[in-house]
């Protein structure tokens, strides 16, 4: 079956003319219509996003049945991290610590998916959605985090899996660690040292290739491309990537 997945860094819905437009967010992923949406920068309760839950408002204005939130950091009032957007029922959630010292906290949101399929059977998909480090070493240290939770672990390596977002990837230098190491492709491109991956920051000029899709399991690539909508430009300061799967 098909499955199509939307990644994208959010910005708090407040674009690079500074205003807070969660309608242009909605907008942008509407037209794409993805199964599931993998969000980062995802405000609750902060008074620059109106104080609202960022992840309802966005599940109900897209008809998302199914939603989850793991939140990274805590402002003086508020706070924010990542969210899972589903179209199928999400059976597990939990949000794995990433922060490194005293550096800005950061964190991996675990979602498992019960994918229904056209026939009525239920296929199980695993998604780690991230938002990385400025740094290269925090990074490493970062993914190193992540292999050794629990969540990830226990994984079986064929099990459909997804650990997309925000990477913070300016050089590639993670594509051995997933790639090699790990065994998973990369939808957005950057393979191997021939192959550039998808630029999607800054979105009014993107030079870039911050937001990567990494899929291992039962998923074929049929497709994966950048945001090219007018408004996206302006919408946050990252663009959406878009894949689409064959599940099987």
């Amino acid at each position: 079956m098909r499955l199509r997945v939307l990644s994208y860094n959010i910005h708090r819905a407040i674009g690079v003319d500074r205003r807070f437009r969660p309608e242009r967010i909605a907008s942008i992923i509407e037209s794409y219509n993805p199964d599931v949406a993998i969000l980062q920068e995802v405000d609750e309760g902060v008074p620059r996003s109106r104080e609202l839950d960022l992840a309802r408002e966005l599940a109900r204005a897209l008809r998302f049945e199914h939603y989850a939130i793991g939140h990274n950091v805590r402002l003086r009032k508020g706070r924010y991290g990542n969210a899972t957007l589903s179209r199928w029922p999400i059976q597990r959630e939990r949000n794995i610590d990433l922060t490194v010292g005293f550096l800005r906290r950061r964190g991996c949101q675990h979602t498992r998916i019960a994918v229904r399929t056209p026939s009525g059977a239920r296929r199980r998909l695993e998604v780690f959605n991230l938002h990385l480090g400025l740094s290269a070493r925090e990074r490493e240290r970062q993914v190193s985090l992540l292999v050794r939770s629990r969540e990830f672990g226990a994984l079986p390596f064929g099990v459909a899996t997804l650990v997309a977002g925000d990477t913070n990837d300016w050089r590639s230098l993670l594509r051995p660690f997933f790639v090699d190491m790990l065994g998973f492709r990369s939808a957005t491109g950057g393979n191997d040292e021939r192959e550039r991956a998808s630029a999607t920051f800054p979105s009014f000029f993107p030079q870039a290739a911050l937001d990567r899709v990494y899929y291992r399991g039962p998923l074929r690539l049929v497709g994966a491309r950048r945001c090219r909508l007018a408004i996206s430009r302006v919408a946050s300061d990252h663009l959406p990537v878009i894949v689409d799967f064959d599940l099987h």
